[in-house]
């Protein structure tokens, strides 16, 4: 995982291709992206129910929610040999 590539990166000096990203930068889009999805919720939510206070709890408990989640995905699909 990122971790690992850090971890990684840090003893070893490679050469890094420009096609490559950082594992720094990949953990800056993965938490941007989260913050969309999270305001995205709280918008939809706002919509359906009319009501801001609850759009923000169902938002903020969401962002948990969806981190553990994906997560837990990741590591399933760490154990699919398919496509490696």
């Amino acid at each position: 995982m990122i971790l690992d590539q850090i971890i990684y990166s840090k003893g070893i000096k490679k050469q890094r291709s420009k096609s490559s990203e950082r594992p720094l930068r990949s953990i800056v889009k993965a938490l941007s992206w989260r913050f969309i999805g999270t305001l995205d919720t709280i918008f939809i939510s706002w919509l359906l129910s009319g009501k801001l206070a609850l759009a923000f709890s169902i938002g903020s408990l969401e962002l948990f929610t969806k981190m553990v989640l994906y997560f837990i995905h990741e590591r399933a699909w760490n154990q699919v040999k398919w496509g490696k």
